[in-house]
Protein backbone atom coordinates (compact mmCIF):
# COMPACT_ATOMS: atom_id res chain seq x y z
CA UNK A 1 0.00 0.00 0.00
CA UNK A 2 1.51 3.31 -0.75
CA UNK A 3 1.81 5.96 2.06
CA UNK A 4 -1.11 8.33 0.24
CA UNK A 5 -3.77 5.52 0.40
CA UNK A 6 -3.34 4.73 4.21
CA UNK A 7 -3.68 8.22 4.67
CA UNK A 8 -7.12 9.05 2.44
CA UNK A 9 -8.08 5.33 4.23
CA UNK A 10 -7.55 6.78 7.71
CA UNK A 11 -9.27 10.01 6.92
CA UNK A 12 -12.28 8.26 5.88
CA UNK A 13 -12.09 5.80 8.64
CA UNK A 14 -12.04 8.68 10.88
CA UNK A 15 -14.98 10.08 8.66
CA UNK A 16 -16.92 7.27 9.50
CA UNK A 17 -16.55 6.79 12.74
CA UNK A 18 -17.85 10.19 13.55
CA UNK A 19 -20.58 10.15 11.55
CA UNK A 20 -21.58 6.54 12.83
CA UNK A 21 -21.41 4.46 9.52
CA UNK A 22 -18.50 2.86 9.92
CA UNK A 23 -20.13 -0.31 9.13
CA UNK A 24 -22.01 0.72 5.53
CA UNK A 25 -18.17 2.36 4.74
CA UNK A 26 -16.58 -0.91 5.33
CA UNK A 27 -19.07 -2.70 3.24
CA UNK A 28 -18.37 -0.16 0.81
CA UNK A 29 -14.65 -0.68 0.65
CA UNK A 30 -15.26 -4.44 0.12
CA UNK A 31 -17.61 -3.61 -2.46
CA UNK A 32 -14.84 -1.63 -4.20
CA UNK A 33 -11.98 -4.30 -3.38
CA UNK A 34 -13.94 -7.12 -4.87
CA UNK A 35 -15.01 -4.70 -7.89
CA UNK A 36 -11.47 -3.63 -8.74
CA UNK A 37 -10.10 -6.94 -8.45
CA UNK A 38 -12.93 -8.66 -11.13
CA UNK A 39 -12.33 -5.28 -13.77
CA UNK A 40 -9.08 -4.84 -14.93
CA UNK A 41 -11.27 -2.88 -17.30
CA UNK A 42 -11.91 -0.29 -14.51
CA UNK A 43 -8.34 -0.48 -12.72
CA UNK A 44 -7.10 0.65 -16.56
CA UNK A 45 -9.52 3.30 -16.68
CA UNK A 46 -8.96 4.78 -13.51
CA UNK A 47 -5.14 4.82 -13.74
CA UNK A 48 -5.53 5.90 -17.10
CA UNK A 49 -4.25 9.87 -18.14
CA UNK A 50 -5.92 9.80 -20.90
CA UNK A 51 -9.68 9.56 -19.68
CA UNK A 52 -10.82 12.72 -17.94
CA UNK A 53 -11.52 13.26 -14.71
CA UNK A 54 -15.16 13.69 -15.22
CA UNK A 55 -15.90 10.49 -16.98
CA UNK A 56 -13.92 8.45 -14.52
CA UNK A 57 -15.93 9.93 -11.61
CA UNK A 58 -19.27 9.21 -13.64
CA UNK A 59 -18.71 5.87 -13.96
CA UNK A 60 -17.00 5.12 -10.36
CA UNK A 61 -20.59 6.96 -9.32
CA UNK A 62 -22.51 4.44 -12.03
CA UNK A 63 -20.70 1.30 -10.43
CA UNK A 64 -21.17 2.43 -6.87
CA UNK A 65 -24.59 3.56 -6.53
CA UNK A 66 -25.88 2.71 -3.11
CA UNK A 67 -22.22 4.10 -1.32
CA UNK A 68 -22.37 6.01 1.25
CA UNK A 69 -22.14 9.67 1.17
CA UNK A 70 -18.39 9.30 2.70
CA UNK A 71 -17.64 6.86 -0.11
CA UNK A 72 -18.80 8.95 -2.87
CA UNK A 73 -16.71 11.82 -1.20
CA UNK A 74 -13.95 9.54 -1.13
CA UNK A 75 -14.57 8.96 -5.12
CA UNK A 76 -14.80 12.45 -5.42
CA UNK A 77 -11.46 13.84 -3.32
CA UNK A 78 -9.41 11.13 -5.47
CA UNK A 79 -10.78 12.02 -8.74
CA UNK A 80 -10.21 15.90 -8.27
CA UNK A 81 -6.91 15.49 -6.94
CA UNK A 82 -5.84 13.16 -9.87
CA UNK A 83 -5.29 9.69 -7.93
CA UNK A 84 -8.12 8.05 -9.10
CA UNK A 85 -5.90 4.78 -9.43
CA UNK A 86 -5.49 4.56 -5.71
CA UNK A 87 -9.31 3.69 -4.88
CA UNK A 88 -8.63 0.18 -4.71
CA UNK A 89 -5.20 0.63 -1.92
CA UNK A 90 -7.45 3.09 -0.06
CA UNK A 91 -10.04 0.40 0.33
CA UNK A 92 -7.84 -1.95 1.31
CA UNK A 93 -5.87 0.08 3.84
CA UNK A 94 -9.27 0.78 5.08
CA UNK A 95 -10.25 -2.67 5.84
CA UNK A 96 -6.43 -3.03 7.22
CA UNK A 97 -7.12 -0.02 9.70
CA UNK A 98 -10.85 -0.75 10.57
CA UNK A 99 -9.20 -4.34 11.15
CA UNK A 100 -6.62 -2.99 13.75
CA UNK A 101 -8.70 -0.86 15.50
CA UNK A 102 -11.32 -3.76 16.43
CA UNK A 103 -8.78 -6.35 17.19
CA UNK A 104 -9.68 -8.73 13.80
CA UNK A 105 -7.51 -11.07 13.18
CA UNK A 106 -7.76 -11.75 8.99
CA UNK A 107 -6.70 -15.09 7.24
CA UNK A 108 -6.84 -16.27 4.05
CA UNK A 109 -7.17 -19.92 3.27
CA UNK A 110 -6.17 -21.21 -0.40
CA UNK A 111 -7.79 -24.21 -1.21
CA UNK A 112 -8.36 -26.71 -4.99
CA UNK A 113 -11.93 -26.75 -3.35
CA UNK A 114 -14.23 -24.43 -1.67
CA UNK A 115 -14.29 -24.98 1.96
CA UNK A 116 -17.12 -27.34 3.79
CA UNK A 117 -19.00 -25.31 6.83
CA UNK A 118 -17.16 -28.01 9.01
CA UNK A 119 -13.60 -27.81 7.66
CA UNK A 120 -14.16 -23.78 7.73
CA UNK A 121 -15.33 -24.21 11.43
CA UNK A 122 -11.82 -26.03 11.80
CA UNK A 123 -9.71 -23.56 9.99
CA UNK A 124 -11.11 -20.55 12.32
CA UNK A 125 -10.52 -22.96 15.71
CA UNK A 126 -6.55 -23.20 13.89
CA UNK A 127 -6.47 -19.28 13.43
CA UNK A 128 -7.70 -18.98 17.18
CA UNK A 129 -5.39 -21.32 18.38
CA UNK A 130 -2.35 -19.60 16.77
CA UNK A 131 -3.22 -16.13 17.06
CA UNK A 132 -4.89 -16.27 20.56
CA UNK A 133 -7.33 -13.67 19.19
CA UNK A 134 -11.40 -14.63 19.31
CA UNK A 135 -12.16 -12.58 16.68
CA UNK A 136 -11.23 -13.64 13.09
CA UNK A 137 -12.47 -13.49 9.49
CA UNK A 138 -11.50 -15.98 6.94
CA UNK A 139 -11.51 -15.64 3.54
CA UNK A 140 -11.37 -18.56 1.05
CA UNK A 141 -9.43 -18.55 -1.95
CA UNK A 142 -9.40 -21.42 -4.21
CA UNK A 143 -6.55 -22.13 -6.46
CA UNK A 144 -6.83 -25.45 -8.20
CA UNK A 145 -2.91 -25.57 -8.82
CA UNK A 146 -2.30 -26.59 -5.31
CA UNK A 147 -3.61 -30.03 -6.18
CA UNK A 148 -5.04 -30.24 -2.46
CA UNK A 149 -4.15 -29.92 1.08
CA UNK A 150 -4.66 -26.10 1.73
CA UNK A 151 -2.48 -22.77 2.68
CA UNK A 152 -2.89 -20.87 5.46
CA UNK A 153 -1.80 -17.00 6.30
CA UNK A 154 -2.19 -15.11 8.95
CA UNK A 155 -0.92 -12.11 9.04
CA UNK A 156 2.78 -12.25 7.95
CA UNK A 157 2.58 -16.10 8.82
CA UNK A 158 1.96 -18.83 6.07
CA UNK A 159 1.41 -22.30 6.69
CA UNK A 160 1.88 -24.64 3.66
CA UNK A 161 -0.15 -27.83 3.51
CA UNK A 162 -0.46 -28.15 -0.25
CA UNK A 163 0.31 -31.15 -2.19
CA UNK A 164 1.57 -29.22 -5.27
CA UNK A 165 4.21 -27.74 -2.28
CA UNK A 166 4.92 -31.28 -0.80
CA UNK A 167 5.94 -32.47 -4.64
CA UNK A 168 8.06 -29.49 -4.94
CA UNK A 169 10.09 -30.46 -1.69
CA UNK A 170 9.99 -33.91 -2.45
CA UNK A 171 11.50 -32.78 -6.37
CA UNK A 172 14.69 -30.69 -4.49
CA UNK A 173 15.10 -33.71 -2.51
CA UNK A 174 15.72 -35.77 -5.11
CA UNK A 175 17.51 -32.94 -7.25
CA UNK A 176 20.15 -32.76 -4.10
CA UNK A 177 20.54 -36.30 -4.07
CA UNK A 178 21.74 -36.89 -6.89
Amino acid sequence: MSRAAIRYAKAVLDLSKDNGTIEAVLNDMKSVTATLEESKGLRNALSSPIIKADDKRAVLRQVFTDGTKETLGLIDVLVDNKRADLLGGVAQSFITEYNKANKIEAATVTTAVALTPELETKVLAKVTELTGSTNVTLTNVIDESIIGGFVLRVGDTQYNASIASQLSKLKREFSNSL
